[in-house]
């Protein structure tokens, strides 16, 4: 499902150069559920950015599903991304002014689908991670575990065969944190999504098959 090479990401800081990667190689498997730890600084997130085409890298390889993603043009990357990939963030990234429901069906809305068919997909997906009853209210009325659960739900309106998250459990209590975890799971085990999670916890890690660590952004043999 995923192929790194050699991968690396630097940024400029005025006269400053960092290097967020430095060389990772490593593969996911298709419907493997992958663990990505490492300390703050390690290149985590950068290396879910690249794989999610949010950032392209500066060097090296990186096939996703079959594609080269660093190599696609802009809106190709776009169409790649809606169709292909979920994302998961710890800071939900949901609209404030829209219902549940509303914050679900927008992508599909955005993509031409009419507005009762998107509604209709968007109620099932609440109602999958166990919102249904919450779809008319706004995010400053829901919990933070529920709004994550909607933001949940928004990530798999296009049913991706790819799922990342980044902490997605980071600002959200132990009880709510160990919900989200399970539904990813579920997201893998059930619809055979390949997820892919970074995160800092042991805990939320042990959800994962197999788990990946990033130091100075390398990977770090163990």
């Amino acid at each position: 499902m995923i192929r790194c090479l050699d991968l690396c990401k630097l940024y400029h800081q005025g006269a400053n150069r960092i290097t967020a990667l430095a060389g990772v190689s490593l593969e996911i498997e298709r419907g493997s559920f992958t663990a990505v730890m490492g300390p703050s600084g390690s290149g985590k997130s950068t290396l879910l950015h690249l794989i999610g085409g949010l950032d392209r890298p500066t060097s090296g390889e990186l096939l996703v599903d079959g594609r080269l993603i660093g190599q696609m043009a802009d809106d190709q990357v776009t169409l790649f991304r809606r169709n292909t990939i979920g994302f998961v963030f710890q800071f939900f990234n949901l609209l404030p002014t829209l219902t549940a429901i509303e914050n679900v069906a927008l992508p599909l809305v955005l993509d031409g689908r009419p507005q009762a068919k998107a509604d209709e997909r968007a109620e099932w997906l609440l109602a999958r991670v166990g919102l249904r009853d919450r779809k008319d209210h706004l995010p400053e009325a829901l919990s933070g575990g529920e709004i994550q659960r909607v933001a949940i739900a928004r990530a798999l309106s296009y049913n991706p065969t790819l799922l990342l998250a980044d902490e997605p459990t980071g600002n959200l209590d132990s009880k709510s944190g160990a919900a989200i975890l399970e539904l990813l799971r579920q997201c893998n085990q059930q619809d055979g999504s390949t997820v892919v999670l970074v995160t800092h916890s042991e805990e939320a890690a042990g959800y994962a098959e197999r788990r990946i660590y990033l130091r100075d952004g390398r990977v770090e043999e163990r």
